[in-house]
């Protein structure tokens, strides 16, 4: 369990210069009317589309796998519109890092769907809500966190500073937060009534996970993880939709409880988590994470990469 994060005197050292110079400018930038941080963002994606190849080539091919119906006109259009959000999520986590709350407050559009979580605590239970990758996920935290804090289950980042400088962001719209590796303490999280967030669509390697649909891609390595948490008699499992339009404005819509889950067959039950993350990515999908690499544990272990 994080609930604070202490700064270390060994951050001044000489290693850590060029990400305190990184964080500085993302600071000073964090400060500009939110328009001319857009700007920048779809200027400096453009310049990623452009340059940063093997990233573009990665949200490429799964489009192309995802959605094999869009016109190559209308793919070209998808993935730079994609490349340009990629951007603007880094200017994002500076807003949501460090804009004060009236700020945030200016660009909430509309909270849908709270009463799905106030009935699920007035049971006694906690809520285990399942969240895709989308990009503007940093200030959808902030968003969420103006009508009820949470707890985030996140991987501690590498970098120590950005450690420090990434839980002090995200503490200010959660109470705590719960490493990826501690399952016991997000089992005592829904124990105690409070809203857990996890992130169920990334491909986690071939451990403890099933082949299953997502998008048109038949057999996507998909974690059982939700499973184990979503089996506990102190959580029910719902779902989360969320999108920025065009005027900045952030809207997020919470999905009814997944009823009769898990039903004891694990594909079926991945099969259903991939649906609703499929439901909300399909609501904005330039704004989802194609820059990783989803597809890339296959059934076939000898198989090529789709990369």
């Amino acid at each position: 369990m994080v609930t604070h994060s202490p700064f270390k005197w060994s951050f001044l050292a000489p290693k850590f210069w060029l990400t305190w110079l990184g964080v500085f400018f993302l600071y000073l930038i964090s400060w500009l009317p939110q328009r001319w941080q857009f700007a920048i963002g779809k200027g400096l994606g453009r310049l990623i589309h452009k340059y940063m190849k093997r990233r573009r080539h990665i949200a490429d091919v799964n489009l192309k796998l995802c959605f094999p119906h869009l016109t190559e006109a209308e793919h070209h259009a998808m993935l730079l519109k994609n490349m340009e959000n990629t951007a603007i999520a880094t200017l994002e986590t500076g807003m949501a890092w460090w804009w004060p709350t009236w700020r945030v407050n200016r660009v909430v559009g509309s909270i849908k769907g709270m009463e799905h979580i106030e009935a699920i605590q007035q049971q006694g239970k906690g809520v285990l809500m399942l969240v895709p990758h989308m990009l503007h996920l940093e200030m959808v935290s902030r968003v969420l966190g103006t009508k009820i804090q949470g707890v985030g289950f996140y991987r501690p980042h590498n970098n120590p500073l950005m450690e420090f400088f990434m839980t002090r962001g995200r503490l200010r719209s959660n109470e705590y937060l719960v490493t990826k590796r501690d399952v016991k303490g997000l089992l005592k999280t829904l124990a105690s009534k409070r809203v857990c967030y996890y992130l169920p669509d990334q491909d986690y390697g071939r451990k403890r996970c099933e082949f299953a649909p997502f998008f048109a891609v038949p057999d996507a390595a998909t974690t059982t993880g939700t499973l184990l948490f979503s089996a506990s008699k102190n959580a029910e499992t719902l779902s989360l939709h969320c999108t920025r339009d065009n005027k900045g404005m952030y809207h997020l819509e919470i999905q009814p409880v997944l009823e009769a889950f898990p039903s004891g067959d694990n594909l079926a039950d991945v099969t259903r988590v991939n649906e609703r993350m499929e439901q909300a990515i399909n609501c904005a999908p330039d704004q989802y994470m194609w820059v990783h690499r989803r597809f890339k544990t296959r059934p076939d272990e000898k198989a090529p990469s789709l990369y």
